[in-house]
């Protein structure tokens, strides 16, 4: 039986995904820093839920270990955990790098770190989430695509270290999302058209469509595929838009 750990399981990817895999019969843990956001989504799914600091790789391994012990080994972990800071460097203070790179990067070894270490024997499937603007240069995306670089280079490395463990890892890499942490992007008529003219296919993504991709990076049967940086980004990281 499947089994999932999900970091940043109350946002809005990482609910869809929690709820993809209940539905296709695996069991989940749902993990975040917002308890109140989490326990609806624990009892809707009948799941284990933890609010607990999902970039304490110690934190994280510990509780997982205890669900492990509990309920039966994982197949999986998924870092859903992301942020947004639109700034130039120049005016990026360091408390504000320092936080964009420990929410996304941090987590992100959070979870491999503690897939490394719960799914040796059995083998499993790590995703992690970067970015389109990890790939393709965005002005003012400087700290974000800091961060996120470092997760496609954390997961490409991971994938090395585990494979012989059969531990596959892979990275997602979205454009802009119409989720509630990008709200005031789209919202926002100016930034909204500026956004979608960016990407190639002249709209933005959904939830749903970024969170497809994960489903089947984590289902056991597409178990030969492992290093590799996928774009769900409206062609935003390699396609230019037709002007």
């Amino acid at each position: 039986m499947e089994r999932v750990a999900i970091l940043g399981a109350s946002g809005c990817v990482g609910s869809v995904v929690a709820r993809g895999l209940v539905a296709r019969g695996a069991g989940v843990i749902l993990l975040g820093r917002n308890p109140e956001k989490l326990e609806p989504l624990g009892l809707e799914l009948g799941q284990p839920w933890r609010g607990l600091d999902v970039t304490h790789a110690m934190g994280v391994e510990e509780y997982l270990r205890s669900q492990v012990e509990l309920g039966g080994p994982l197949t999986g972990i998924i870092n859903c955990v992301g942020s947004v800071l639109l700034k130039p460097a120049h005016l990026t203070s360091d408390e504000e790098f320092h936080d964009v790179v420990l929410t996304n990067l941090g987590s992100a070894f959070a979870a491999v770190r503690s897939g490394g270490k719960l799914l040796r024997g059995s083998g499993g499937s790590i995703v992690l989430f970067a970015s389109a603007a990890a790939e393709v240069g965005i002005a003012n995306h400087e700290a974000i695509a800091a961060a996120k670089g470092g997760v496609i280079g954390l997961g490409r490395s991971a994938a090395a270290t585990y494979a012989p463990q059969n531990i596959r890892v892979n990275v997602v890499s979205p454009g802009l999302v119409q989720s509630e942490m990008t709200r005031r992007i789209w919202e926002n008529p100016a930034s909204a058209s500026a956004s979608v003219a960016m990407h190639a296919l002249g709209r933005l993504g959904r939830p749903e469509q970024v969170a497809s991709l994960a489903l089947w990076l984590l289902d056991p049967a597409n178990d030969w595929v492992t290093g590799q940086v996928m774009g769900v980004d409206g062609g935003l990281g390699h396609v230019l838009p037709r002007r």
